[in-house]
């Protein structure tokens, strides 16, 4: 009698001595960008490089520490879309822009993240990277740590909650989405007036629009800041922006 295999068409069955963790990575990825569930389920990775289930385990301890990995992964291909040389404003962005890009194309990974820290070297980078445009804007001490913080949470936090929503199921999504369009329409004016009075506005407003501009309040913020501290160190020069600032001015 026919017996049929669960892996991959082409594959051979593998075993752990043949796989490695780079291997198990790319995998994942390869599952969590078909916008699967399951890209952190044994089983599926099994199929997925046509091996024991089991061997998975010969080279991640467990499902939570192989997360890890693919996700420092999906920093590090954040990471390669961000220029070196452009001003800490731009850096920043561009690195917001990125992290969102990815955290769509890996929706999986990303709503699992955003209250994660993967403790591994692309992490590290973006720390730095972070870090270095607060230092470059004119902040440092605790004043750059709270201000890193501040701009590092609130992109995953978006990004997290943003990638969520795409795991939703299709008509749970569009009852979500579409409710600004229907729900808020038949609002009681006399209860709610303010939204009736922007009900299209909030049809209307997309969440490009909303992430640009919580990523431009999170730099004018830090911005701001930064003028605050010269104002204690140098009071003559308070007022003076920063350089950054004259360039995009001209």
């Amino acid at each position: 009698m026919a017996t049929h295999s669960s892996a991959r068409p082409g594959a051979s069955k593998r075993s752990g001595s043949q796989l490695s963790p780079e291997a198990i990575i790319e995998a994942s990825l390869r599952v969590a960008a078909r916008g699967g569930d399951d890209a952190f389920t044994v089983r599926r990775l099994g199929q997925e490089l046509g091996c024991d289930p089991t061997a998975i385990y010969r080279h991640f301890r467990d499902k939570d520490e192989l997360l890890l990995s693919v996700a420092d992964r999906t920093l590090g291909e954040a990471l390669d879309g961000v220029p070196h040389g452009l001003p800490w404003r731009d850096r920043l962005r561009t690195l917001a822009a990125e992290s969102l890009r990815v955290g769509m194309k890996y929706p999986v990974v990303s709503s699992l993240m955003a209250s994660r820290t993967t403790r591994r070297p692309n992490e590290f980078r973006i720390v730095e990277l972070i870090l270095g445009a607060v230092h470059e804007a004119g902040l440092s001490g605790p004043d750059a740590v709270v201000h890193y913080r501040m701009f590092g949470d609130s992109v995953l936090a978006y990004v997290g909650q943003h990638a969520a929503l795409q795991m939703f199921a299709p008509t749970e999504r569009e009852g979500d989405e579409s409710a600004w369009s229907r729900e808020y329409r038949l609002a009681d004016r006399q209860r709610f007036p303010y939204i009736a009075g922007l009900v299209e506005e909030l049809a209307a407003v997309t969440h490009e629009e909303i992430y640009a501009a919580r990523i431009e309040a999170l730099l004018d913020k830090i911005e701001r800041r930064a003028a605050e501290a010269r104002a204690v160190t140098d009071p003559a020069g308070a007022g003076a922006p920063s350089a950054e600032t004259t360039a995009q001015q001209r």
